[in-house]
């Protein structure tokens, strides 16, 4: 069956023609403007084209011009079907035919037929030259109008893009105020300061205590991703024991290994890891690695850290998991704030998708960076570990203090 592909931004002239070709014994694909016309012509090879030149985004005349430099298509007849177009600057700019709207419902298949036949249409030499040289200017109009388009949108982006980070950062600092008095409060009833509780009581304070930590914990997120993003997220550099910020990190998640049975196996050297940095900011990115290890591996699992200082002045810390791992289209994004390999509501793990943000930019900030292998082959405290390694490399004198 011969395929003809029609390039008609209006449907019911498509339904048209499909009706009309149909019958006939032709098979219709339909393209909606010149840019899918494009696309369609490069892998459905069709036997014939037959373009609209009154199309959105590529005109007519452009598509013919477009498709008569691909190879594959040289002998592909092109057949004008417009009401809007001139029949010279068709035939001048690479059409075998012109066919005017509204076509001839008893012989357009017949028409279409002698087109596949060999029938071509040519135009007056002399006028041919006029013509090209006539759309060549309105082509290089539409082009510095396309231009000055894509600008406008361009400063429109830069302008959402900004207001985005302004949202965040206000948003964050407007949800830290009351924070600060509730965090106070909750203590004061947890430690009794303001009267002894009951058993039950203790129990609803120490639940409501946890879930504000989680939500302090994610304020303070927002508001250093959106630090990093502005670049107003702030370190300060003194000497430090690597050995010891990771010790310390990982003492603050035993609790949660244990309630989620994931194993956490450790290889930290007996002496001291001296670097010069935020000793801070480090905790807090091996903190969100460790929080993104545990969200990520199943029970009965296991996670394992590793700090070491390896050749060239540079410390490394590696965490790795016995997780799913991550897809490979999926990796490459995996450090932009706000994305979650799983962005669905219906997500299994929670979280803004800003840790790994975060990670980056204190390792960036302390002049190194941070990588990421999956599948890991991993082997940290003798276990084998096969999903998910980050590795954090920094020198063990940052360059500077900024981010």
């Amino acid at each position: 069956m011969l395929r003809i592909l029609h390039i008609e931004d209006d449907a019911a002239n498509r339904l048209l023609v499909r009706k009309l070709l149909g019958p006939a014994g032709f098979e219709v694909i339909d393209a909606v403007d010149g840019l899918d016309g494009i696309r369609k012509a490069r892998a459905e090879r069709p036997d014939l084209i037959l373009v609209d030149i009154a199309i959105p985004g590529l005109d007519g005349y452009e598509v013919t011009l477009r498709l008569r430099n691909e190879p594959e298509l040289r002998g592909v007849p092109i057949v004008a079907i417009t009401a809007e177009g001139n029949r010279d600057t068709s035939l001048a700019v690479g059409c075998d035919g012109f066919l005017q709207k509204p076509i001839d419902a008893r012989t357009f298949a017949k028409t279409v037929r002698t087109y596949l036949d060999g029938r071509r249409e040519t135009a007056a030499p002399e006028r041919t030259g006029v013509q090209l040289r006539l759309q060549s200017q309105r082509i290089a109009a539409h082009l510095e109008e396309k231009l000055a388009e894509l600008s406008q949108a361009n400063e429109r982006l830069l302008q959402l893009d900004l207001a985005r980070k302004e949202f965040y950062r206000n948003v964050s600092h407007e949800l830290a105020t009351p924070m600060t008095p509730i965090v106070g409060y909750l203590r004061l009833l947890l430690d009794q300061e303001l009267g002894p509780v009951s058993p039950a009581q203790a129990k609803a304070l120490g639940a409501m205590d946890e879930c504000v930590q989680r939500l302090r914990g994610l304020i303070d997120d927002l508001i250093d991703v959106t630090g990093l993003e502005t670049g107003k997220l702030r370190f300060s550099p003194r000497g430090y024991d690597l050995r010891e910020v990771v010790a310390e990190a990982l003492g603050g998640v035993d609790a949660r290994f244990a309630r989620e049975e994931i194993e956490l196996v450790r290889e930290l050297p007996s002496e001291p890891l001296a670097g010069f940095g935020d000793a801070a900011r480090l905790r807090q990115a091996l903190a969100c690695l460790l929080d993104n290890a545990i969200k990520f591996t199943p029970r009965g699992g296991a996670v394992g850290v590793r700090a070491q200082r390896l050749g060239s002045g540079q410390l490394e810390v590696c965490v790795a998991d016995r997780g799913p791992g991550v897809l490979a289209e999926k990796a490459g994004r995996l450090f932009e704030p706000f994305f979650q390999a799983d962005g669905s509501p219906t997500r299994e793990h929670g979280g803004a998708g800003v840790g790994l943000a975060i990670v980056r930019g204190v390792a960036r900030g302390h002049g190194g960076d941070v990588h990421l292998v999956s599948p890991s082959d991993e082997t940290i405290g003798g276990r084998r570990l096969t999903g998910a390694a980050f590795y954090i490399v920094i020198p063990d004198r940052a360059p500077s203090a900024g981010p």
